[in-house]
């Protein structure tokens, strides 16, 4: 891979990480903390919204943003011919 690809490839990848990093801390802080009081006025299983994202929702996200991540680094991966056979 030549320099100027293979800067672009990190490019990229570090737009793809502060991306899904910040929505991550979107969810786990903000959805958790910060507006929490906010979200309470929703009902989600007999929860209370706010606590639902603070116990059980920020972990969801997690788990979906790194299935996310791999999809995305897969893609990259192939367009950059980088992809592990």
């Amino acid at each position: 891979m030549s320099k100027g690809n293979l800067q672009q490839y990190w490019k990229t990848n570090l737009r793809y990480l502060v991306i899904l990093l910040a929505i991550w801390f979107l969810v786990s802080y903000g959805c958790g903390i910060l507006f929490a009081e906010q979200l309470n006025s929703i009902r989600l299983g007999g929860f209370k919204l706010g606590f639902w994202f603070a116990q059980q929702g920020a972990m969801y996200v997690f788990v979906l943003l790194i299935i996310i991540y791999v999809r995305l680094m897969n893609s990259l991966d192939r367009k950059y011919g980088v992809r592990e056979e």
